[in-house]
C-alpha cells in the first residue's frame, strides 16, 4: 500500500473526478484546466513583479516573469521553468511557488513562459529555454542580479528543460551555471521503471497521461534517444553544475529522477537529492494544498543555493 500524505488523499479524489485528461485534445484540456475553479491562496508578497516579452528563435517572443525580492542586491539569479508535460501549464502554474523561492532564497526569479507542444514540438521548447538563459546573463545587470550566480531550475517537464538548459550550456561553452535544481524532472521517455509499475494510475500522473504528453511533445520516435529529450540517455554528464534533484515518493517519475542523479554522481558532478515521502507529482507548484510541504521543500533548495553558490 502507497504511503500518501493525507492532504494527497483528499486531492486525489477531487482531481479523478475530472475526465481523463489523455482522453481529450490537448486545447480541450487547456480549457477544462482554466475553467476549474481555483482555490484562493495567500500570495507571499514580492519586492517587485515585472512581466516582460522577450526575442527568441526566429524574432519570435515569448514571456517571462520577473521577482525581485527584498534587499539591495545585486541578486544571485534563478531561470524557472513550469511544469505541465511540455503541453499545459503557463506563468501563472508556478506563480505562488516562484514567489516563495524569490523570498527564501534571496534570488532574481526570472519564470519562463516557453511555447507548448504540440503546436511547438521538439526542439522549440528547448530553445526557448535556452534563450530565455542566455537573455538572464545577458541583461544580469538590468535584473539588478549577478550573472556569475546563475541557477536554473524547474519542475517535471520543467525540471526536464532545465537539466536540457544546463547541458546545452555546456556544450556551448555558456551561460555559466552555478546550480541546477530539479524537482521531480523528467529525464527519459521510457515509461518502464518500478515507479511507472507501481503508481500508474491513482496517483495524479497517471502512465497513460506521461505517455500522452511525451507523444505530443515529441517529432518522430528516433527523438525518444535524444539527449536533449532525454538526458538519463546522455553518453556525457561530466562538468555538469551542482544538481538538487528532488523526488516525490507517490510519482511514476520518482526512479527515473533518482537514476539521473546516481549518473551525474557517477559523472563526477556533486549531487543532492531529497526524497519527500509521503507526497506525489505536481505537490510544489500546488499552493492551494501543500503549502507546508512546499515552504519546507523550498528551504532545501535555498541551502543548497547558499552551499553551492
Amino acid at each position: 500500500m502507497a504511503n500518501l500524505d493525507p492532504k494527497a488523499v483528499n486531492y486525489l479524489e477531487l482531481f479523478y473526478q475530472m475526465p481523463a485528461l489523455h482522453t481529450l485534445e490537448p486545447e480541450a484540456v487547456r480549457n477544462l484546466l482554466a475553467q476549474t475553479p481555483t482555490v484562493e491562496v495567500e500570495l507571499a508578497s514580492v519586492a517587485n513583479i515585472e512581466d516582460r516579452m522577450i526575442v527568441v528563435d526566429d524574432n519570435a517572443q515569448i514571456k517571462i516573469r520577473i521577482y525581485t525580492p527584498e534587499g539591495e542586491g545585486p541578486f544571485p539569479l534563478f531561470v524557472y521553468y513550469h511544469g505541465g508535460g511540455w503541453v499545459i501549464g503557463n506563468l501563472e502554474t508556478a506563480d505562488a511557488t516562484c514567489r516563495q523561492i524569490a523570498n527564501l532564497t534571496g534570488s532574481v526569479v526570472v519564470s519562463v513562459d516557453y511555447r507548448l507542444a504540440p503546436e511547438y514540438k521538439y526542439p522549440i521548447p528547448v530553445r526557448d529555454s535556452y534563450e530565455a538563459l542566455k537573455w538572464v546573463e545577458q541583461n544580469a545587470a538590468s535584473l539588478n542580479g549577478n550573472a556569475h550566480k546563475i541557477a536554473v531550475g524547474g519542475d517535471s517537464a520543467g525540471g526536464n528543460l532545465a537539466a536540457v538548459a544546463a547541458m546545452i550550456a555546456r556544450d556551448q561553452k555558456g551561460p555559466a551555471i552555478a546550480a541546477q535544481i530539479l524537482v521531480y524532472p523528467v529525464t527519459n521517455l521510457g515509461y518502464d521503471t518500478p515507479s511507472y509499475e507501481q503508481f500508474q494510475s491513482g496517483y495524479g500522473l497517471d502512465k497513460a497521461l506521461m505517455v500522452w504528453f511525451g507523444s505530443h511533445y515529441i517529432r518522430t520516435e528516433a527523438d525518444r534517444q535524444d539527449k536533449y529529450i532525454a538526458p538519463l540517455l546522455a553518453e556525457d554528464l561530466g562538468q555538469l553544475p551542482p544538481a538538487l534533484i528532488i523526488v516525490a515518493e507517490n510519482d511514476v517519475l520518482r526512479d527515473e529522477g533518482l537514476a539521473y542523479a546516481e549518473r551525474l554522481q557517477q559523472a563526477g558532478v556533486q549531487v543532492e537529492t531529497s526524497y519527500e515521502h509521503g507526497l506525489i507529482h505536481g505537490y510544489f507548484t500546488n499552493m492551494a494544498v501543500f503549502p507546508e510541504r512546499i515552504k519546507q521543500t523550498v528551504g532545501k533548495i535555498a541551502q543548497f543555493l547558499k552551499q553551492t553558490m
